[in-house]
C-alpha cells in the first residue's frame, strides 16, 4: 500500500512538472522574434509651408437675374412670368449672351395666404418666381446686361461675382511664389539651427487648401432705366507647397 502511494505521488510531481514547463514555454517569446521598430523613426531634415499670390483683374462675371410675379390663379401668375422671361432671354441676346450661358437656377411657385387675428384666413394668390444665372464674358459689359435685364422686365438682380476665365498663368505665378518662400523660410531655420540645407526631397501642395480666388468687385443699381456702377477689382489666387530638405 505504501508502495502505491509513492507511485501516485511521484506521477503527480511529474505531471505538476510538466505542465508548469509548458506555460513557461508559452510565456517567454521566441529567441528568433525580431525586435519591433521604434515607432515614428524617422531621419532627420526641415519641413516648411511656403505661401504664393498673384493678383488679376477679373476678365469675366456672373449675376443672378429674376422675375418675380403675382397674380390671384396659378395661371395668371404663370403666364405672367413666362412672358417677361421670354423678353429677358430676347434682351440677353441682344446684348450677344449666348444661350449656353444662360441657365437656371431657381424656380419656385406657392400661395400665398391672408392671415387674421385666427391664422390663415385662404388664399389670395400666387407667386411664381424665375431666376437665370447669366454668364457675362466681356466685363465692360456687365452694367449694360443688368440695364438691359432690369428695362425688359426682371425684378430681381443680385450675386454679382467675378472670375478670370483661364486662370492658369496666375496659378503658376502663385505656386512659383510659393516655392521661392519655403526655399526662403527653410534656409532661415536652417541658419538659426546652424545646421547647412540639404537638398528637397518631397514637395506637395497643402492638401485641403484649393487653389481659389479671393476678392470680389460689387454692384449697384443706378436706377431702372440706368447702368449699374460695376467695379471688378482684383482677384488674389493664393497656393501653399510643402516641401521637405535633408540637412548636411
Amino acid at each position: 500500500m505504501f508502495s502505491q502511494l509513492t507511485v501516485k505521488k511521484n506521477l503527480f510531481v511529474i505531471v505538476l512538472a510538466l505542465v508548469l514547463v509548458a506555460l513557461l514555454g508559452a510565456c517567454t517569446p521566441a529567441a528568433t522574434q525580431p525586435a519591433a521598430a521604434p515607432a515614428g523613426d524617422q531621419s532627420g531634415g526641415i519641413t516648411v509651408v511656403g505661401k504664393g499670390e498673384a493678383l488679376g483683374r477679373p476678365d469675366q462675371a456672373k449675376v443672378q437675374i429674376g422675375v418675380d410675379t403675382f397674380a390671384e390663379t396659378v395661371g395668371e401668375a404663370t403666364g405672367e412670368n413666362e412672358a417677361t422671361i421670354a423678353a429677358l432671354l430676347a434682351a440677353l441676346e441682344a446684348e450677344g449672351i449666348a444661350a449656353t450661358d444662360i441657365q437656371t437656377s431657381n424656380y419656385g411657385i406657392w400661395a400665398e395666404q391672408r392671415y387674421g387675428d385666427n391664422g390663415p384666413e385662404g388664399i389670395v394668390g400666387y407667386r411664381v418666381t424665375n431666376q437665370v444665372t447669366v454668364t457675362i464674358r466681356d466685363i465692360e459689359k456687365v452694367g449694360m446686361v443688368i440695364a438691359a435685364a432690369t428695362e425688359a422686365g426682371a425684378n430681381n438682380v443680385h450675386g454679382v461675382s467675378f472670375s478670370v476665365a483661364d486662370p492658369d498663368a496666375l496659378e503658376a505665378e502663385a505656386r512659383a511664389e510659393a516655392i521661392a518662400d519655403a526655399h526662403a523660410r527653410a534656409a532661415s531655420l536652417a541658419d538659426l539651427n546652424d545646421v547647412e540645407l540639404g537638398e528637397v526631397v518631397a514637395v506637395s501642395e497643402v492638401i485641403g487648401r484649393p487653389i481659389t480666388p479671393e476678392g470680389f468687385g460689387g454692384a449697384r443699381m443706378v436706377g431702372a432705366d440706368a447702368e449699374a456702377s460695376i467695379s471688378p477689382g482684383e482677384l488674389t489666387y493664393t497656393v501653399e507647397v510643402q516641401v521637405t530638405f535633408t540637412l548636411r
